[in-house]
């Protein structure tokens, strides 16, 4: 792995504002994010990334490499939660173990950003049918973990039905932005679209930095509040992404896809969701402690993937 890469990435602006957001929740300052501002660029940057990515789609059309990508995302979606709920139930109560399976199934809106934030700076491409692959990982890691916690949790067998699950997985909010947004974008009239290219693309990086350094704040305060449940939770939290990452990185190059498409595909894969599956998880499995499972994603793993992750995975595609 190329140094230089791992000193650019830890000295973007962006990362920093984050490490000065944990910085001002460590010494307890005052500094703070109002909700509805939050909010409100939550959904921006979901719209954003979902907007410029079906205009993408849209040029490039649906190739070959694009339905393998997809194909990839949804196995990746499936087979993660498998085999993290496996290793969570040796230690942690059957819907701990699924819900954090189902958060390390789907993905983060964020880690993409930043990810596509590293490829830009290095004027790398990638496709717009990303953030399809994105948007249609979520699902299946919710509805694998739900299912894992009916097998085995027999006193969660008939608590929610199934359709109920679904409905709150495609209407969250966050889905439906990044969906609606992707298809906005497929379906817009090519000219029409430049007349809000100063809203979808300019300001994107100074929003960006903003939300990250809230999330900062979040991650610095969930973190002190998991630190009971001990060392293998964040062990977890650690070792799975970069796992998930270094494999999809590696087995991504059989596949011949473009190197920054590969990238995208690692990071999907190693991310952990703090947005919809908590929202999904909070009405299938009550029991769930989202004092674990947020935690982990958000204070653990999300600033792990944006300080050594990307540069490692970026790194793995570049020698394979």
């Amino acid at each position: 792995m190329n140094t230089d890469i791992l000193i650019s990435n830890i000295t973007n602006p962006t990362l920093l504002f984050f490490l000065l957001g944990v910085v001002a929740a460590t010494v307890k300052s005052d500094l703070e994010i109002p909700a509805s501002s939050s909010r409100f660029i939550s959904l921006y940057l979901l719209f954003s990334i979902g907007f410029r990515g079906g205009e993408e789609l849209a040029h490039s059309g649906i190739t070959k490499e694009v339905a393998v990508t997809l194909a990839a995302a949804i196995v990746l979606a499936m087979l993660v939660p498998m085999y993290s709920f496996f290793i969570l139930k040796r230690k942690l109560a059957v819907p701990d173990a699924g819900a954090v399976a189902a958060a390390y199934g789907s993905v983060s809106a964020v880690t993409f950003v930043a990810a596509a934030t590293f490829l830009e700076g290095r004027q790398i491409a990638y496709g717009g049918h990303m953030v399809a692959a994105m948007a249609l990982m979520e699902a299946p890691a919710i509805i694998i973990g739900v299912l894992l916690i009916r097998r085995y949790d027999k006193e969660a067998g008939n608590a929610t039905s199934m359709k109920g699950v679904l409905h709150d997985a495609f209407t969250n909010g966050s889905v439906l932005m990044i969906m609606g947004s992707l298809l906005i974008g497929i379906i817009s009239d090519e000219k029409q679209a430049k007349g809000i290219e100063p809203f979808t693309s300019d300001i994107f990086k100074g929003f960006l930095a903003v939300f990250l350094l809230e999330m900062g704040m979040v991650a610095a305060r969930r973190f002190k509040a998991f630190r009971h449940y001990g060392w293998f939770v964040t062990v977890f939290g650690l070792l799975m992404p970069l796992f998930n990452g270094c494999i999809t990185a590696w087995a991504s190059g059989m596949l011949h896809m473009q190197e920054g498409n590969r990238l995208m595909l690692s990071v999907l894969a190693a991310s952990a969701s703090y947005i919809a599956v908590p929202a999904a998880m909070r009405l299938a499995a009550p029991k769930a402690d989202p004092g674990l499972y947020i935690p982990m994603a958000l204070g653990v793993t999300f600033p792990l993937n944006i300080t050594i992750g990307l540069p490692l995975y970026w790194g793995l595609v570049q020698m394979t």
